[in-house]
């Protein structure tokens, strides 16, 4: 069985962290960390992942940005990308969500829900 490879973009080492120790329970985890949305395109390009967990406000390319730029590559289009923010309007969830993004968590995470959201998009 082949590992099942995170991108994990978040510009705070404690967050990458939690999201990363969190993703770990999963068997065969491995994960790409990244501290903005450039970092995060570099290590897109450079290896196969499965999926993309990302934060909205970074600096350099905020999550936003980079999920249009996902979804505009036909290499990277079908990868399922979750966007974990503090940012909890109505309007900031439906604009990740029309720009393409396949889910939405507000922080503070909880590892449970990040899990289970993780393992529908990958049918685990």
């Amino acid at each position: 069985m082949a590992n099942i490879k995170f991108l994990v973009i978040e510009d705070s080492p404690t967050m990458r962290q939690l999201i990363s120790f969190a993703l770990k329970r999963i068997p065969r985890a491995e994960i790409i960390e990244a501290s903005d949305g450039v970092d995060g395109l570099k290590k897109l390009s450079s290896s196969n992942v499965d999926m993309i967990l990302t934060d909205i406000n970074m600096p350099i390319m905020d999550g936003l940005k980079l999920v249009t730029l996902v979804r505009s590559n036909k290499d990277y289009k079908d990868i399922p990308i979750i966007i974990i923010t503090t940012e909890g309007a109505k309007e900031d969830r439906d604009r990740a969500l029309a720009l393409g993004a396949d889910a939405y968590i507000t922080k503070p995470v909880q590892s449970a829900n990040l899990l289970s959201k993780v393992k529908e998009l990958l049918s685990l």
